[in-house]
């Protein structure tokens, strides 16, 4: 199999999970959609390297942090859309999943960086500190810090949102 086509096969199969951390991230699916994108084509530029990784898609998520957060800090990132963005179909509660994506949107980027990876993509603190270039005790503080606030925001909607 040439490289070309373990890119492709890579991309088919975990862009749509890359697409929906980058929505955790930024709240849009049209962006999520960009950065993923973004995120797809460095990784296709860097794939030589990058499959010698121990973790490709650990490469990949990291990959696209980056570039969430550089979007962010660019001057463009306080440009927002007019038209409704609609996201797809959830089998869970839908009123619960906005809930909670309202909350985080209340987070700082860096925080909510580290709060999607911890508890949506399920990675290690050490994982984390790794992918963001963070001491592993700034990842634990802020992550304490995180939850607090999502404590207090989440105050009411607790019970539901982490029952079964």
């Amino acid at each position: 199999m040439t490289d070309d086509e373990q890119f492709a096969e890579f991309a088919h199969a975990h862009a749509e999970r890359l697409r929906t951390t980058a929505f955790m991230l930024c709240r849009d699916w049209h962006l999520a959609q960009d950065l993923t994108q973004t995120a797809l084509t460095k990784l296709f530029l860097s794939w030589l390297r990058a499959v010698q990784a121990d973790n490709l898609m650990a490469y990949a998520q990291k990959i696209l942090l980056r570039v969430f957060l550089d979007h962010r800090r660019r001057r463009s990132s306080s440009e927002s859309t007019t038209a409704v963005m609609h996201e797809p179909a959830y089998r869970e509660s839908p009123e619960l999943r906005l809930t909670m994506l309202d909350a985080l949107a209340h987070l700082p980027e860096r925080d909510r960086a580290i709060v999607v990876l911890r508890y949506f993509e399920d990675y290690s603190v050490d994982r984390v500190a790794d992918v963001l270039e963070l001491p592993v005790s700034v990842v634990k503080s802020q992550t304490r810090r995180s939850l607090a606030k999502l404590r207090e925001l989440l105050a009411e909607d607790q019970l539901a949102l982490f029952a079964g």
